[in-house]
């Protein structure tokens, strides 16, 4: 228990009980609880519930996914490299699923490259219904809703100074800063794109998820071969 919590330090107990159990230990949440408390580790607090956007003529404006491939959602992260230069990363997940689809990571990010990861993504899983996004720049450009038009799938803003609309991507993206970003130091561009990969590789498969009963969002499935020996 507590060399995972060395390794995922802002992990609380039921995380670290979820990873143990994962691993083939028999332990429930209380019994991790009574160790993470005997150790003088620290258990997070709870989150406040978020209440619902409403309108006046009290319709809820929030849309929320139902199935895989329903919404996904979009937003740019900023960091810096140990030099000082800035870079950005381009977050895309589904919602329903929580699964992160992709990271693009370079200096400078526009509506044109919003367009080349998302044409990756509906090649390799599919077209989703809906795309919601920031109402920034890169996002509400000409082009990309043009494109999403284009392609059957449909656009889904958040209002400006709205963002809990966009609740799925901002709680990635905060878990992003503070499981990770805030951890570590990228002497280069290349080695924050290595490193981000891994990490989101580590978030799909073995983080596990509070909103998913504590299990990762694209959990790693081995698959045994038929060993039987070939009968010529």
């Amino acid at each position: 228990m507590i060399e995972l919590t060395r390794q995922y330090g802002r992990y609380g107990y039921r995380r670290i009980a979820a990873l143990l159990r994962d691993a083939g230990w028999h332990v429930n949440d209380k019994r991790v609880e009574r160790l993470w408390r005997r150790e003088g580790l620290k258990v997070p607090m709870k989150q406040p519930k978020k209440g619902r956007l409403w309108l006046n003529a009290g319709s809820c404006v929030r849309l929320r996914p139902e199935h895989r491939y329903h919404v996904w959602s979009y937003d740019f992260v900023h960091c810096r490299t140990d030099d000082g230069k800035a870079f950005r990363t381009l977050n895309i997940i589904d919602e329903y699923s929580r699964e992160c689809l992709a990271i693009r990571v370079d200096r400078k990010l526009n509506s044109g490259n919003v367009i080349d990861v998302l044409s990756d993504l509906f090649i390799l899983r599919g077209i989703p219904s809906f795309i919601r996004s920031d109402n920034g720049p890169e996002f509400v450009a000409q082009a990309v809703q043009d494109w999403i038009k284009a392609v059957g799938a449909k656009t889904a803003y958040i209002e400006p100074g709205s963002p809990w609309e966009n609740g799925y991507c901002e709680s990635f993206n905060a878990r992003f800063h503070d499981e990770f970003l805030n951890g570590e130091i990228f002497y280069s561009l290349r080695e924050a794109q290595i490193l981000i990969e891994e990490w989101r590789k580590h978030y799909n498969t073995k983080r596990p998820h509070s909103a998913l009963g504590y299990r990762p969002p694209a959990p790693e499935t081995i698959v045994q071969m038929d060993q039987r020996p070939i009968m010529h």
